[in-house]
């Protein structure tokens, strides 16, 4: 589960005696999780705030709110603060937040899910653009729909085969084929405008 070291709870206790509200807590959540953006979300709630699904932390002096969808993700998550003459510094290590490779018994689905959101929108990121699963058919068909940057760039067709089907097919076994989905004549901010025809 999740370790909160003595300094931690020390320090949440001093700013949470600061606000002086009754059942003030601490809230702790996963944004992004699974993806290369997945960062921590920290923030002090009410009991008027919180969700109802949340899983309860004791420690000493207040609760740890723990949002159950981030939970897998922020299993052996480590919070420490370390006091320095300039003040302190509050330190988050959560290993599972980014998600984790899936098993070679994972489905495929999982695999290709895997790959897009750890390996190709970064990528694609750098030309404003982010790609996502609409389908994965029987026969190992990958379709995709491209967003941002990519919708509508006159560049799509060598992203999609010597990117992304060469990634996927080379990655996960059973991938046969990348198509687009995309209408990319609706596409209103391409980091590269297609050719007039």
């Amino acid at each position: 589960m999740i370790q909160i070291s003595d300094n931690a709870q020390a320090h949440f206790r001093k700013l949470i005696e600061r606000e002086a509200l009754p059942g003030l807590g601490v809230r702790l959540a996963a944004v992004h999780a699974g993806t290369p953006k997945a960062d921590v979300r920290l923030e002090f709630a009410g009991p008027d705030e919180l969700q109802g699904d949340e899983w309860a932390i004791d420690c000493e002096g207040f609760t740890l709110w723990l949002d159950a969808p981030s939970a897998p993700f922020l299993d052996g998550a480590m919070i420490d603060y370390e006091s320095r003459a300039t003040g302190g510094q509050l330190q988050i290590r959560a290993p599972k937040i980014k998600g984790e490779v899936p098993a070679e018994s994972a489905s495929m689905i999982e695999r290709v899910r895997w790959l897009i959101e750890s390996e190709i929108n970064p990528q694609l990121a750098s030309h404003r653009g982010h790609v996502s699963l609409q389908e994965l058919t029987a026969d190992g068909v990958v379709i995709l729909r491209f967003g941002g940057g990519c919708h509508g760039c006159g560049m799509v067709d060598v992203t999609l085969k010597q990117g992304i089907e060469r990634t996927l097919m080379e990655k996960v076994p059973g991938v046969t084929a990348v198509r687009d989905a995309t209408d990319h004549d609706t596409g209103t901010a391409p980091y590269m405008p297609r050719a007039a025809d």
